[in-house]
């Protein structure tokens, strides 16, 4: 098996020409950082290549403690039924929704996978990390509903958006999101969008049972409590990866892999950079954090049977969009609301304070001092949330939901997001929203930069990153009979083909045991899709 410059996969431990060390082990593939990422790349590369050998290394001392955490993400199947900010408002009045086209195709290109992975035997019990709750986008102000309006009647000519409901009748968006609208002002104009194939997941729990299912392989083999200290490329174009105890350092060793991925989460710039490619130089990043304000108070659950998302401040970040969701946090039901952006120098939640200061270099200074001077709205916005008091958290959780009690409601520090910042030629630094693949340019190394969409896309940007690095694997009669039969859509575009789009949904909400409405059947026409207003 061959990378994409002719280097040369080897499925035996035995030591390769040009390798450093003759006492060093040699693997086809590692992995950096035990995430929903990394499983589910090495899940891909298990039923894809067997025979190859995966080693993974975890800074924790278990997998799915960072961003994956069910307690450290918002658990949204990020889908862009809801999230508006995946939608933009044009010159001309009209509302762009591609990007919210794109990030819906991946996202059922996620249910395809984790079904066939349930097929497999490799998920179990989906219900442990999978389960339909409505998406509901919701507005107040005359502005702000005619954009959600307009942002309907663009959605709803596209069957990936069939079923989606649209009203700007109070009484009808009580019955779909009493909690939201009990205690309202009734004068003030409100609109709401619902669709009701809208999921919340556990990405934790598909991290742990993807993972488990890995280590019962021979081919694999996960080492947590193991911090990754330095990678070198080797004479023969391989990776030598050094890693020790994350403890007290002690215990260093080496591998060399043919491929390396940082799947790493906010520490995947530091060790990007450690590598020394080219392709890292022109990248930085800001961390930002997240606070939530949460209650498992049964009554109040009992009364929220949705994810609500509304508009983010001006300038500020996708990841801080505000939104008041229904939850299953390993088996107990919660609502959460939230975001408030925190700030701390760590990469990563467990990181270090040093982490935004050591990632700085002379390549990415300018950049990074650039993208502070032209994005004062972004500045402005994070400052206000910092110097945001708990009852002014708690006023923002009224603007959801008029009657909350403070004294149901708790706060919650969630996870370290880093925003990545990109030196893009002819425009400076400039902020990337959303993930970011880097690739060397002989494909033996890879990382991913970034946040939202994040996890809920983790299938697609894995497959992208497949056909970057590996392009002869992905283009045999093999590789492409099994993506086929784990993704039936692969290669297509559900927009495009309708009948196809109804047929793959049909099958993940069987293998996924969802509770979802058949929505399957046939497109919505535009005679069968009632707006309902006032």
């Amino acid at each position: 098996m061959k990378l994409r410059h002719g280097m040369t996969f080897c499925s035996s431990l035995q030591t390769q020409s040009g390798a450093e060390s003759s006492d060093t082990q040699n693997v086809d593939v590692v992995l950096i950082g035990g995430g929903t990422m990394s499983a589910t790349l090495g899940t891909l590369l298990q039923s894809l290549q067997p025979d190859w050998t995966i080693h993974l290394y975890e800074r924790l001392d278990k997998a799915a403690e960072e961003s994956s955490n069910v307690w450290n993400n918002a658990g949204t199947g990020h889908s862009a039924f809801a999230e508006m900010n995946y939608t933009s408002p044009q010159p001309d009045g009209s509302v762009d929704i591609q990007r919210a086209i794109t990030i819906t195709e991946q996202f059922e290109v996620s249910r395809q996978f984790w079904a066939s992975q349930v097929r497999e035997g490799v998920l179990a019990n989906p219900r442990s990390f999978i389960n339909t709750v409505p998406h509901l986008s919701f507005v107040w102000s005359g502005e702000r509903v005619s954009f959600l309006k307009t942002r309907f009647e663009a959605m709803r000519q596209n069957p990936l958006y069939a079923g989606m409901d649209y009203s700007d009748d109070p009484n009808k968006i009580s019955e779909w999101i009493p909690l939201v609208m009990t205690g309202r002002d009734t004068d003030e104009p409100v609109a709401a969008t619902r669709m009701p194939i809208g999921t919340e997941v556990n990405f934790g729990e598909i991290t742990r049972q993807m993972m488990n299912s890995l280590a019962r392989r021979d081919n694999f083999h996960l080492s947590v409590n193991t911090q990754v200290r330095d990678l070198k490329r080797n004479a023969d174009g391989s990776w030598k990866v050094t890693v020790a105890n994350t403890s007290d350092g002690e215990n260093e060793r080496s591998v060399n892999a043919r491929f390396v991925f940082i799947g790493a989460g906010g520490a995947a710039l530091p060790l990007l950079q450690k590598s020394g490619i080219p392709e890292a130089r022109q990248y930085g990043g800001f961390p930002v954090g997240g606070q939530f304000l949460f209650t498992t108070n049964p009554e109040i659950v009992a009364k929220h049977d949705a994810k609500v998302y509304g508009l983010a401040p001006a300038g500020s970040p996708p990841m801080s969009v505000p939104h008041i969701d229904k939850r299953i946090l390993d088996g107990t039901p919660a609502i959460m609301f939230g975001p408030f952006a925190t700030f701390s120098s760590k990469f990563l939640k467990n990181g270090s304070w040093t982490d935004l200061m050591r990632s700085i270099t002379p390549n990415n200074l300018w950049p990074m001092t650039k993208v502070g001077i032209n994005n004062l709205d972004l500045v402005r916005y994070l400052i206000s949330q910092l110097r945001m008091s708990e009852s002014g958290q708690f006023k923002e959780l009224q603007n959801y939901y008029p009657q909350a009690n403070r004294d149901d409601w708790k706060l919650w520090t969630a996870g370290q997001r880093v925003q990545t910042i990109k030196d893009i030629e002819g425009k400076g630094g400039t902020l990337q929203f959303g993930t970011e693949l880097v690739t060397g340019a002989e494909g033996s190394i890879a990382a991913l930069l970034g946040a939202s969409p994040g996890a809920s896309t983790a299938p697609s940007i894995m497959l992208t990153l497949l056909a970057k690095v590996f392009p002869e694997q992905v283009a045999s009669e093999e590789w492409q009979a099994k993506l086929k039969a784990m993704i039936p859509s692969y290669g297509k575009a559900l927009t495009d083909n309708p009948q196809l789009l109804y047929e793959v949904r049909a099958m993940s909400r069987e293998l996924l045991e969802l509770s979802e409405p058949d929505l399957t059947t046939t497109p919505a026409t535009e005679s069968e899709t009632e707006i309902s207003s006032s």
